[in-house]
């Protein structure tokens, strides 16, 4: 499970072609000596399609106002999401404050299972097949900030194996090798029985 805040190197936003979406807009009343002092707040989440994704919460005294701050501060911390046939490589779950979020990889065609502010998250990222389930608080900013933060702690099951396993990444990479020089692999049905096989279990590992 993954907690608290996780951050990776800073993405420079000016050179990718972002879209914004206001997930939500709530009016605040702060009661002060001279009456109620209104102000608003506005949860943005914004991305390029492409594994690159952001939130932020922007207050201010109008609406406009707190959209373009919210949006200025999502495009601060923009993150790179580890994608696989435009879903998730791995199961993970992920903890903000009250809320608890689980992200499941799913089959091509599946779309987008999630509601609200996480169906946002995951569209913006380029995620196309993806089941997430809230598991506790229903609180709409604290179920996208775990959205984010889930995706921000995905890591690529190859570099994982490679950091981890160094002989076993190395075994694999130069059998993959072989079959490429061997058999076409953009044409799975010219496998042999037995390299086809070779490949479904690497794959059913990675998943």
């Amino acid at each position: 499970m993954v907690t608290g805040t996780t951050y990776r190197e800073r993405i420079d936003p000016q050179e990718l072609q972002l879209t914004e979406s206001v997930v939500q807009i709530r009016r605040v009343a702060k009661v002060v000596k001279g009456g109620r002092h209104l102000s608003f707040t506005a949860l943005v989440v914004v991305g390029d399609g492409q594994g690159h994704v952001g939130v932020g919460l922007g207050k201010a005294l109008a609406v406009p106002d707190a959209v373009r701050k919210g949006t200025t501060i999502a495009r601060g911390h923009l993150i790179q999401v580890s994608m696989k046939r435009r879903t998730i490589p791995y199961v993970c779950t992920s903890k903000y404050g009250a809320a608890e979020l689980l992200l499941k990889p799913a089959a091509p065609g599946t779309g987008i299972i999630a509601g609200g502010g996480v169906r946002a998250v995951m569209e913006l990222a380029g995620i196309t097949d993806i089941v997430a389930k809230s598991l506790r608080s229903s609180n709409p900013v604290n179920l996208v900030r775990a959205a984010v933060q889930a995706l921000a702690s995905l890591e690529d099951p190859e570099d994982e194996l490679a950091r981890r396993l160094p002989k076993v990444a190395e075994r694999r990479r130069v059998r993959r090798q072989a079959l490429a020089a061997d058999v076409s692999l953009q044409e799975p049905s010219a496998l042999p029985p037995v390299l086809s096989s070779i490949e479904t279990e690497d794959e059913e590992r990675e998943n």
